[in-house]
């Protein structure tokens, strides 16, 4: 008897937040993980705009701002596929 193999098993890596097919960064989130993550960034922009209130103080909220981002962009390279700038379908080998 041969073990069955399930199709639906991935080998590779599992990236919460796959390249985008043109240009450099990552798409849409493929997993519930990357969804909450997306969610969770949303999220606390909004309760930082409640609470820091931009229209008072623009330069904290900016910083608060970018602080998210960074924190963000540092999760995709750690859980999304590698990026690099691409083309396209010409790009896939």
């Amino acid at each position: 008897m041969s073990p069955r193999v399930n199709p639906e098993i991935s080998h590779g890596p599992r990236y919460w937040f796959p390249a985008k097919r043109y240009g450099w960064g990552w798409g849409v989130p493929t997993t519930w993980e990357g969804w909450l993550v997306l969610a969770g960034y949303a999220a606390l922009i909004g309760v930082g705009a409640l609470l820091i209130a931009p229209s008072r103080r623009p330069g904290v909220f900016l910083l608060y701002l970018v602080s998210l981002t960074v924190i963000l962009i540092g999760i995709c390279w750690a859980k999304g596929e590698p990026p690099r700038w691409r083309w396209g379908k010409r790009d896939q080998r």
